[in-house]
């Protein structure tokens, strides 16, 4: 039974859903998620979770996320992107030295207004539904983060490829926006890759076409630990571990405070757990019931 993280490099013209879609056939699972939405223009890193991994989709969505984006100035569009429709094309007079003054106001911690093309819902109602009926309503800024952010390449006359790290539930096209605003020449994004996801990185990542002509598609599969390798690894004994499995606390008062791996005797990945004063309890267990 297929179980753990698919590294997948999202082809374009796909959704992050139709990638979800395609794997439950091909590994006859239902379960099936993944670790954070990429438009279907945009392509690179989407962590998949497959079988009991599913449970890990909440820790991926909350890490940070790197991409190489292409920024193109003078073009406004309605969905911030080229994918949508043009509403104004202005002259550009601007050089590479001023863009690079004002990407300085869009590092760290900034407000951002969600675009109308998005899945977020005010009122009920998924924005990109009334955007597409021709409606545009208020939407509060809502606080990201914008770890780094730099020009990489110009690769047109008024194109420049930026690389952009930041936290989760930033929109990558609507920095683009924000960014042409700013320079008072409007601006769209016309391209995206995503190099880094959950700590995973295009090296990292396989393509649809290789998992399929692939003798063993599971074999691609990494176990769900890796997603946590950050925290240290914790052997039970066999007390502690009865205790994990059936949703106890076990007493180890020795135990660093901090977030652990929980393993079995056998090596077998249990939990993600959480110590405190001397006590173990789990954040969320990934053994087969």
């Amino acid at each position: 039974m297929a179980n753990g993280i698919l590294i997948v490099d999202k082809p374009a013209g796909w959704t992050s859903m139709d990638v979800c879609a395609k794997l439950r056939g091909i590994f006859h699972e239902k379960r099936v998620g993944h670790g954070g939405t990429l438009d279907p223009m945009a392509t690179g890193v989407l962590p998949v979770f497959i079988g009991r991994a599913t449970r890990a989709v909440e820790f991926a969505e909350k890490s940070d996320k790197e991409y190489t984006a292409g920024l193109e100035l003078g073009v406004i569009t309605n969905t911030q992107d080229t994918s949508g429709q043009v509403l104004e094309e202005r002259l550009v007079q601007i050089r590479q030295k001023q863009l690079e003054e004002a990407l300085e106001k869009f590092r760290g911690d900034i407000q951002q207004i969600p675009p109308m093309y998005s899945a977020i819902k005010i009122g009920g109602k998924k924005l990109y539904e009334l955007a597409r009926k021709g409606r545009e309503v208020e939407r509060p800024a809502r606080p990201v983060s914008i770890k780094s952010l730099e020009i990489m390449e110009k690769q047109g006359e008024d194109l420049y490829i930026i690389r952009v790290r930041c936290s989760k539930g930033t929109y990558i096209r609507t920095l683009c926006h924000d960014i042409g605003q700013a320079l008072g020449c409007g601006g769209c994004m016309a391209s995206l890759r995503r190099t880094m996801a959950a700590g995973f990185s295009l090296e990292d990542a396989v393509t649809l076409e290789q998992i399929q002509a692939a003798a063993d598609p599971a074999s691609l599969i990494r176990p769900v630990d890796c997603l946590f390798r950050d925290r240290k690894s914790l052997p039970l004994s066999p007390s502690a571990e009865k205790k994990v499995r059936n949703g106890m606390t076990a007493v180890l008062p020795s135990l660093a405070p901090g977030e652990y791996r929980a393993y079995s005797q056998g090596g077998e990945f249990l939990a993600l757990c959480q110590a405190k004063d001397g006590k173990l309890t789990t954040i969320k267990s990934f053994f087969e019931v």
